[in-house]
């Protein structure tokens, strides 16, 4: 939404036109770059900034550091201010500011998720969505009095005229200005609106009716899509990282996910899947300060119920999550209850055809057998781990990678001695995949040598000669 200048202020420059997004300046012909011409009117000429040349200013998460010095006050501002037009305002300037081309390098420019209080301001707007986000059959509904609704005079005074009014939800102003009952009499004749509609108008605070919740929920959606944005930047991944109120309002979205909007929580998935490596489980416990009062075990909750779901792309990310989160040692106790809900459910979603889902559950079980003996134990016991492992090897999985790191599963669950006998079982099948791709040979003869190497007893001895 473009901000119109005052009157008297900057009108549009007649600079030439700028240049299509990824395309040098002046390629673009006169339609195409008068929409990027008006992009960058709206973000430089409403504040006057003639020191910032257009072919700094664009979609992009980086802006000019003249654009971010003049103008991050008045987005933050406008996203506290809680009025439908300059929110609606903040969001769409955000949301062209923080997209970014691949080819897009730009070194004189300032993060966003830098500038003070955007990062929570952006937060607060989802907040105020989950806030009102409970069902209806949850919510308290105000009571009605319609005693004496036919008389002019009634025992609770004008209050009964206010209830059946439009404005059914009291606003703040509205309670300073009580009308007489001679102005009652004389509002049930004419249809004059009541004196709190004017906050319903377009440029008004949002209402409470279904119609203000649905712009609310758009807003949250908006903010989570920006916020998405900010964390496919590397320079923005610490400062998101350590924030526990992000880290909180991105768990709490997953947590609802049934009755959550999708489009909100698939932002929130990749959100905390892109600061996977980054965050600490630990910081629910830390002494910074918590908005939402979320635990370290409803997280890890949240996740698994998320990868239990039916929801393609919400389980794959889920996985790469899991598995993200296992490179750092210190969120290994809080995984570690979970961990054969998980492993079943990635031994399940390796049996999709979907590759993605296959190469999310092996990218997931690669770091996990890292962690200790007992996860490698408990992968292995898991009915079909083995079976599905080799399947991806032999189908073969489109991308190479997947298969050597499925080869290297296996090469770990055969280190530990508990587990030979479970593998002596697929001897036959190991030794086919040394002789059938030259790629996995050292993988599996090393898999091999472990299995007819200390023998565990007469009976793995005698199943590792003959096969039986």
């Amino acid at each position: 939404m473009q901000k119109q200048s005052k009157p008297g202020g900057i009108g549009v420059s007649s600079a030439p036109p700028a240049a299509k997004r990824g395309r040098p300046v002046g390629s673009g012909n006169n339609s195409a770059a008068s929409t990027a011409a008006a992009i960058a009117s709206a973000a430089t000429y409403s504040l006057g900034d003639s020191a910032a040349p257009n072919s700094l200013l664009g979609p992009s998460l980086q802006v000019h550091s003249a654009f971010a010095e003049q103008n991050n006050k008045r987005i933050v501002m406008a996203l506290q201010s809680g009025l439908k037009s300059e929110l609606t305002w903040a969001l769409n300037t955000l949301t062209l500011l923080s997209f970014k081309e691949k080819d897009d390098m730009r070194r004189d420019a300032t993060p966003l998720s830098k500038i003070p209080c955007l990062l929570d301001a952006l937060l607060q707007v989802i907040d105020d969505w989950r806030d009102i986000a409970l069902p209806r059959v949850l919510m308290k509904r105000p009571r009605v009095r319609l005693l004496g609704t036919n008389s002019a005079v009634t025992g609770f005074g004008n209050e009964c005229e206010a209830l059946n009014s439009v404005d059914s939800f009291a606003h703040p102003g509205s309670a300073g200005s009580v009308p007489s009952s001679e102005d009652v009499s004389g509002q049930k004749g004419s249809g004059r609106p009541h004196p709190s509609v004017w906050w319903f108008e377009e440029d008004g605070i949002f209402n409470l009716d279904e119609e203000g919740r649905m712009e609310k929920q758009q807003c949250a959606v908006a903010a989570s899509n920006i916020i998405r944005n900010f964390s496919f930047m590397a320079e923005n991944e610490i400062a998101m990282g350590q924030s526990r109120h992000c880290i909180e309002t991105m768990f709490q979205c997953l947590e609802d996910y049934v009755t959550e909007d999708e489009e909100l929580v698939t932002n929130a998935l990749e959100t905390i899947m892109n600061l996977g490596p980054l965050i600490d489980l630990r910081i629910f416990g830390s002494s910074k300060p918590s908005y939402i009062k979320m635990t370290d075990k409803r997280a890890v909750e949240a996740m698994v119920n998320i990868l239990g779901s039916g929801v393609r792309g919400w389980h794959c990310a889920a996985a790469e999550l899991i598995g993200r989160l296992a490179l750092n040692p210190d969120n290994e106790p809080f995984l570690l209850p979970y961990a054969t809900r998980i492993y079943r459910r990635l031994v399940d979603i390796m049996s999709f055809p979907s590759g993605d889902a296959q190469a999310a559950a092996i990218g997931a079980l690669y770091n996990l057998v890292e962690v200790n003996m007992d996860c490698r134990l408990k992968l292995a016991s898991e009915r079909w781990a083995i079976d599905r492992l080799l399947k991806i090897i032999k189908t073969p999985h489109p991308v190479p990678e997947i298969c050597r790191k499925a080869a290297l599963i296996l090469e770990n669950l055969v280190l530990e001695p508990q587990n030979k006998p479970l593998l002596l079982a697929y001897e036959n099948s190991f030794a086919e995949m040394l002789f059938m791709d030259p790629r996995y040979a050292d993988t599996f003869s090393r898999i091999l040598f472990e299995l007819g190497s200390r023998p565990n007893s007469r009976l793995a001895s005698a199943r590792g000669i003959w096969g039986v």
